[in-house]
Order: C-alpha cells, then structure tokens, then sequence
C-alpha cells in the first residue's frame, strides 16, 4: 500500500509540474451553504452541450450551469432563464411558465459536486429543481457573459462501490490522481461527476443553498 501511495503522490507532482495553469479575466463567486466559493469559471462541452464550468481543488469541486431551450439547443443570450430540474427540465408545467409568461428568454440547469472523502471516494452532489428560480443574463459588448444567480439544489450523497474500489486496483488510484493534477493544473474538471463512474448513491438527502452567485465569463 505505500508504494501505491508513494506512485501516486509521484504521478500528481509530475502531471501538476508540467501543467500550465490557463490564465483568464474570469470570475465566479457564491456562497455554498454560507461558505464563500470564488473560482475561474470556463465555457466547455459536456457530451453535446456547452456548460459554464467552475472548478477547485483541495477538495475538489465543480458548479456547472446551462443556458439552453426546450428543444435541448444552447442558449447564449441576454435576458431571464428559468432553472428546471436538472434531470427532468422539460416537464408540461415548466414549458406552460415559458410559454405563458413570455418573460423567460431559455430554461437553465445547474449542478454542484464537491468532494467529501479523499481521493475522490465519496461526494455530495446537488442539482437544481423546479422552484421557480432564476438566472438573470447579460451579455457585454466587451463579450462577457455576466450572470447571478441563487437556489436551492437537490442534495445527494455518493460513495464508490466496492467493486469498483477493489477490482480497480492501483490504475483506479493512479486515475484519480491523475484526474486531479489535471484539473489543478489546468482548471478544468476531470471526471469530478460520481454518477456512472463506479460510485453508489446513498439514502441520505439535503439541500444544498447557492446565494449571491456571479458570473463573469468572456464568451466572445
């Protein structure tokens, strides 16, 4: 088990040191349940889908948000967007509030992970709902996208399976370190999301509170 240890720490000092931190005029700050969360947010692509992406380490973290429509096409324009269910956004009742009330410019989901035992073997995940909140989105001439935001999320908890812990082995480890030099050294997440990777939700379920959330992102 040391030497495992010992090639992990090893892996994680090597891929952080050849790591360049991407430098940017990015800004995003919120409080998770009252505890201050200031990062460098990035714009990237999540399987089909471009998400506003917030990433920290030590623990690791990760607050993802999408601008989009009903028809599942992203959205990048100034004005009001209702947050839905991250995993049931387009139900009869939150197309009839788009429709009905002609304010909303696009639906938004968010998602929050955060890692609560170290490397990478339980977390607590949170998911935006249907409570009838809002992101208010501006778009600059300068071409950032400026954002706020608060809510409440679906909270969750995550532990790895056995299984997956056992036959994974030391490649599993090696993985995860890997995993977060990458997103130390780089900004960017690297498979932070426990759903599908091997990892068993639990009975346990809270809220997780966003408030005083901003946004500064250059998109153009």
């Amino acid at each position: 088990m040391k030497t495992v240890y010992v090639l992990a720490c090893f892996l994680l000092t090597a891929v952080a040191a050849i790591g360049q931190k991407i430098a940017n005029d990015n800004t995003l700050s919120v409080k998770v349940d009252g505890k201050d969360y200031t990062t460098q947010p990035r714009r990237i692509r999540v399987g089909n889908y471009w998400w506003v992406t917030a990433n920290a380490v030590k623990p690791d973290k990760s607050l993802r948000i999408w601008l989009g429509t009903f028809d599942r096409r992203d959205a990048l324009e100034s004005g009001t967007y209702l947050v839905v269910d991250a995993d049931k956004p387009d139900t009869k009742e939150n197309r009839q509030k788009y429709e009905d009330f002609g304010k909303y410019k696009g639906i938004a989901i968010i998602k929050y992970v955060e890692e609560t035992r170290e490397p990478r073997m339980e977390y607590h995940v949170g998911k935006s709902q249907n409570n009838d909140e809002t992101i208010s989105v501006k778009l600059g001439t300068d071409g950032f996208l400026e954002a706020t935001f608060s809510g409440k999320l679906a909270g969750t908890y995550w532990k790895e399976k056995a299984t997956a812990t056992v036959f994974g082995g030391m490649g599993r480890l090696i993985n995860k370190m890997e995993d977060k030099a990458i997103t130390k050294a780089s900004g960017y997440d690297s498979d932070i999301d426990p759903e599908g990777n091997g990892y068993k939700k639990q009975d346990k379920k809270d809220e997780i509170i966003l408030t005083d959330g901003k946004v500064r992102l250059k998109v153009n």
